[in-house]
């Protein structure tokens, strides 16, 4: 028998915002990741409506598990464990995921792991072929030799953290203390007329122009790059978007004002380039100071082609190895539900039972319920 077939094989579901996802891994090897999105029902709206997300929760999830099974060749007798994400979340959304899991633990007789939604998208960079060059070459089982940080930039979550353990010990060193980037982003596409969800559009938007013609502010930092003179200060890892949101709209509302077309390309890439120049700032102090080797890229903003690009050069100069999973592995999706799950039983933790609930502010600390 050959070691993939002795290690665990994990079913993944993902409820906590609008997208369904059912994914299937087998070790650290990602057999299937299925998403079934409800966010063309949202984009009217310009953000998520928490009662469609969980009717529609509800509709996706017993055919994206079916094909799930089909794409990975399993059936659910062949399951080892189950994992879902039990917070932080919609609640609602949560607790359709969570119904489902306990039905099928109760139904199949298999464990069941409630696990943390932002410690998932640490482990899912963690995963075999996930799209990175050298990834094997830097990573010892799956975890790298020397010490692992995460930076998790999402619509609802832009975190630092330092990873000990996986399974047990995930620390968070800084967080944004009003919107996250992706509400930021999702806030100034509004403005500029750009469509929802605003990360793409802005994106898309500033690269056609000039990320230097407005001299937006950065949040909660200093113009001395990589702290090197101020004295460490409670904030020292944390970010604000507020204020630069609110930069962002008086620009507009000046050329509104004055009769003039807003220069919509140029707001968008000064906008954008102040979001990623903080992030990426604050993430290399982080790592420089608490001794992070290895940076792990997650969330759904970390498919911003420009945050991608900022992190990587960043990391490059200060010698700090860089993953970021694919594309499709970004957003929310049940393959990082899998791998942390897979995680937690190769390391023998124990499942959580039937008996938890969902925790819509479930804190990054608790990784699994």
């Amino acid at each position: 028998m050959t070691k993939a077939n002795t290690e665990p094989l994990v079913l993944g579901i993902e409820s906590s915002c609008d997208e369904t996802g059912i994914g299937i891994v087998r070790g650290s090897i990602l057999l299937t990741n299925t998403v079934a999105s409800s966010m063309e029902e949202h984009v009217r709206f310009g953000g998520v409506i928490p009662e469609i997300a969980s009717r529609a929760h509800l509709d996706a999830f017993v055919p994206a598990l079916k094909q799930a099974l089909d794409e990975a060749g399993v059936t659910l007798e062949e399951i080892d464990a189950i994992a879902v994400t039990a917070g932080p979340g919609l609640a609602g959304a949560l607790m359709v995921g969570v119904s489902a899991a306990k039905a099928l633990a109760v139904a199949t007789g298999k464990p069941l792991y409630g696990i943390n939604h932002l410690v998932a998208h640490v482990g899912v960079g963690l995963l075999d072929d996930c799209g990175i060059e050298g990834h094997t070459a830097d990573f010892l089982d799956g975890l790298p030799r020397e010490g692992l940080g995460a930076l998790l930039v999402s619509g609802g979550h832009t975190e630092i953290l330092a990873v000990r353990d996986i399974t047990g010990d995930v620390e968070l060193l800084g967080a944004t203390l009003d919107d996250a980037a992706g509400e930021a982003y999702d806030k100034v596409a509004r403005l500029l007329g750009l469509p929802y969800p605003g990360g793409p559009a802005i994106d898309q938007a500033a690269r056609e122009g000039d990320g230097s013609v407005f001299a937006f502010p950065r949040g909660l930092s200093t113009r001395k790059f990589m702290g090197t003179v101020e004295e460490p200060g409670p904030h020292r890892y944390d970010f604000s978007f507020s204020g630069l949101k609110t930069a962002v709209a008086r620009v507009v509302e000046g050329f509104e004002a004055r009769g003039e077309e807003v220069p919509v390309a140029d707001v968008a890439a000064s906008f954008q380039e102040a979001v990623v120049d903080v992030i990426t700032q604050k993430a290399m102090l982080a790592c420089a100071e608490r001794g992070i080797k290895t940076l792990l890229l997650g969330g759904g903003v970390a498919a911003n082609s420009r945050l991608r690009e900022l992190t990587a050069q960043r990391c490059a100069e200060h010698g700090i190895k860089l993953v970021i999973p694919q594309l499709s592995l970004c957003t929310d999706n049940g393959a990082m539900v899998a791998a942390l799950g897979a995680r937690l039983v190769t390391g023998g933790r124990q499942p959580s039972g039937i008996d938890f609930t969902a925790d819509s502010s479930l804190p990054v600390t608790t990784i699994s319920v």
